[in-house]
């Protein structure tokens, strides 16, 4: 088994662009971590003794627990799974919880990884994202936390709305200045019901412009990489041996554990997800049941998911593997697929693995979802 990922699902505040469960009040925050610390017990069983070697802490905004509710949960898992001798365990912070105070108390914890929402350097951007932090607090934790943590991550947003080709290389180097080994990035989407699409719908905010965003990952990856980093999967670049292993893990089809509302599991054959409502995932953990779904996944659905996460990463899809777990049948398929892909060099086959080329990366998903198996079963 690779992990365990525990949601925590508070915020301070609502990002516009935000569609992740979570809640501005902290009211249940005590009942909630006691609840978690349950379904990490409850859910033991699972592992079969396999070795955690994640823990991850993700959200909502896991900086708002405080380091004792932290190293609460982290105990919770050592007491009742088998953890490997150095796992990795991040935590997700946001700039405004990250006082020097902090991050020194983190840094005696058992926490080796951060991975940091600065999102932009540019107070302008940070206003329209609806962010808790401003462009000072994001540089000065940054020069806080790499004098204690080796192992960082940032996330920075691009193709966002107004934002010129020259103000995002300024972001970028902005944070190569710090000397950070991962950087996660995002294309602005507008997912529907956030704020941001209101925004967008009532012309406050212009629309992201499709164009712009895919000049901005070209510049991004060629900065990045002309800096050492190596794009290991679309949205994530990470300097040699400082790839997340969690997130690695999950696109290398690994099995994992999602404690917490909303978190997702998968064991290899299926998938399930917690209820995303706090109120009742406490009351259903407190009666000593699990508040999630399950779905068993068909033969189409692995191959469909291998696809998706295969090609938007270095390892690519396997054309052995995919004849071997999945039958020629999948095979044949996929080659009848790609091939308008391959002769237009959006996709290339090198040793039998398959993966998009530097002009097809932008379009991964694309491409992805047309090579998907449908209903051939």
């Amino acid at each position: 088994m690779s992990g365990i990922y525990i949601h925590i699902p508070f915020c301070k505040q609502a990002c516009h662009y935000c569609d992740f469960h979570f809640s501005t009040s902290m009211k249940k925050k005590d009942e909630m971590v006691l609840a978690l610390a349950k379904e990490i017990r409850l859910r033991k069983s699972e592992s079969d003794n396999e070795q955690v070697e994640t823990i991850y802490f993700g959200g909502g905004t896991p900086s708002v627990l405080t380091s004792e509710e932290i190293d609460f949960l982290i105990a919770a898992v050592y007491e009742n799974y088998s953890v490997a001798e150095n796992p990795e365990i991040t935590l997700e912070a946001n700039p405004d919880d990250l006082s020097s105070e902090r991050i020194l108390e983190l840094s005696k914890s058992k926490i080796n990884r951060l991975s940091i929402g600065i999102q932009s350097f540019f107070e302008d951007d940070l206003r329209m994202m609806n962010r808790a932090h401003n462009s000072e607090e994001a540089q000065k934790c940054l020069q806080e936390a790499t004098r204690y943590f080796d192992n960082i991550s940032i996330d920075l947003i691009y193709g966002v709305p107004g934002m010129s080709n020259e103000k995002w290389k300024q972001n970028i180097e902005r944070a190569l200045s710090f000397g950070i080994p991962h950087v996660s990035s995002y294309a602005l989407t507008v997912e529907p019901k956030t704020a941001l699409k209101k925004l967008i719908d009532t012309g406050k905010i212009a629309e992201p412009n499709d164009e712009v965003a895919q000049e901005h990952f070209v510049i991004l990856v060629d900065t990045l990489e002309a800096n050492g980093f190596i794009h290991y999967e679309l949205s994530n670049f990470g300097k040699e041996n400082y790839f997340s292993k969690n997130n690695s893990a999950y696109w290398l089809g690994k099995k994992y554990i999602g404690i917490g509302p909303s978190a997702h599991s998968y064991d290899g054959v299926s998938r399930s997800w917690n209820i995303a409502n706090n109120p009742l995932y406490i009351k259903s953990i407190d009666a000593d049941k699990l508040p999630n779904e399950i779905e068993i996944l068909s033969v189409s659905d692995r191959y469909n998911e291998y696809i998706m996460t295969g090609l938007r990463t270095i390892w690519g899809v396997s054309l052995d593997r995919i004849e071997s777990e999945f039958g020629k049948s999948y095979l044949d398929y996929l080659k009848k697929q790609a091939r308008k892909y391959l002769n237009d060099d959006l996709l290339s086959i090198e040793n039998a693995i398959l993966k998009p080329t530097k002009k097809g990366k932008f379009l991964t998903d694309g491409i992805a979802s047309d090579l998907f198996y449908l209903n051939l079963e």
